[in-house]
């Protein structure tokens, strides 16, 4: 009995180690959202405070394929890939939203006024409800929302030049049809 209290530890100690050793090389931005073909939640987002573009709602989101990509003007991810925003609104034209997740009106309107405007409306998400039950948590976040409404897609973490190219650009193609 007393060598099983011994090596209890030391099993409990191997197993712990074991499964960190499996799980190590998971991508963390594979996490599959449970509101991937489901329709986006209800919400109301007002325009950010002296920014040239709207706000936006549920409503806003029908009829069109739309991404959506909650950032904040504190966030250095939103900034490294504001330019692939940018260059993907360029490119294929996608209506493009943004969700300013929990940021002052000043630093947000900063923030675009540097690095430009590639949204077609922005909603001030202040108090972070929005963001929450949109299921995100963490900035950035890109979420793709077909023209019925429905997530079809979602990027944890900042987009990048491969996971535009092998997720988002199909994914795109996969709602526009």
């Amino acid at each position: 009995m007393r060598y099983v209290l011994f090596a209890l530890p030391l099993i409990l100690l191997v197993a712990l180690v074991s499964v960190f050793a499996f799980s190590i090389d998971r991508d963390a931005s594979l996490v599959r959202s449970v509101l991937i073909d489901k329709p986006a939640p209800a919400f109301d987002l007002p325009p950010v405070e002296g920014l040239d573009v709207p706000g936006f709602d549920t409503a806003a989101l029908e009829g069109e394929v739309t991404v959506v990509n909650v950032f904040a003007s504190w966030c250095i991810p939103c900034r490294d890939e504001h330019p692939l925003l940018e260059a993907l609104k360029a490119e294929t034209g996608v209506r493009l939203f943004g969700i300013n997740h929990s940021d002052a009106p000043e630093n947000a309107r900063a923030f675009l006024a540097e690095l430009g405007n590639p949204y077609d409306a922005v909603g001030a998400d202040r108090d972070r409800r929005v963001s929450i039950d949109w299921g995100v948590y963490g900035v950035p976040e890109t979420f793709l929302v077909d023209a019925e409404g429905v997530i079809t897609y979602k990027h944890v973490g900042p987009l990048t030049p491969s996971a535009i190219e092998t997720e988002l650009l199909p994914a795109l193609e996969r709602a526009r049809s």
